[in-house]
């Protein structure tokens, strides 16, 4: 039986299709952190501090010192005012404080809840779309989904670059200048390497 799995330009040209707009996605960001001290960040803190109804706040301290959820009416109070984080959301809990951070691409936030003083500090700081997408470059926070994608979407990339570098072997004799230019495509990035790093 004979499996037919395409042609390398087949292979070549539907890995480019599938990796464009992410190739220009870390192309772009890859400038936006290289020049990351020279484009300003657009940073906005949002504080919320008040007081924590006695009974939400008891049904806190029922629970076992250690890593936490919330108890259901305690994330519903803290959502009306104005709390923005997931049902699930994890914190560690010693039997006074709460505390929990919740980093995200572009934002950092923390919750802090004393139930001694039956009261309550949340703190979100963003800082703008430049931050979040140089944040999903780097993998930084983004979780289990976007991890998977970065692999996935990198092995797509290496069969686009191995494709072309086939498609480059069979055009190469009828084209002079291929590889004189992959030669210094490989060249530069190591002489600026060895020389100027």
């Amino acid at each position: 039986m004979q499996v037919n799995l395409g042609s390398i330009r087949q292979w070549h040209w539907v890995s480019a299709a599938i990796t464009l707009v992410g190739m220009l996605l870390f192309a772009i960001t890859g400038i936006t952190l290289n020049h990351a001290a020279d484009i300003g960040a657009n940073t906005q803190v949002t504080t919320i501090e008040t007081w924590v109804p006695e009974p939400a706040l008891q049904r806190l301290r029922d629970l076992p010192e250690g890593e936490v959820m919330l108890p259901a009416d305690l994330y519903a109070y803290l959502r009306e005012q104005g709390v923005t984080m997931a049902r699930d959301q994890r914190g560690q809990w010693d039997g006074v404080e709460f505390y929990a951070a919740m980093p995200k691409p572009g934002s950092d936030s923390w919750l802090a809840i004393d139930a001694e003083f039956a009261e309550f500090t949340y703190e979100r700081t963003t800082r703008g779309w430049v931050a979040y997408f140089n944040d999903l470059h780097k993998g930084r926070d983004s979780g289990a989904v976007w991890f998977w994608f970065i692999d996935i979407f990198a092995a797509v990339c290496v069969v686009f670059c191995v494709t072309g570098l086939i498609l480059l072997f069979r055009q190469g004799p009828h084209r002079p200048m291929t590889w004189p230019m992959v030669a210094l495509g490989a060249l530069v990035p190591v002489v600026i390497m060895l020389v100027f790093i």
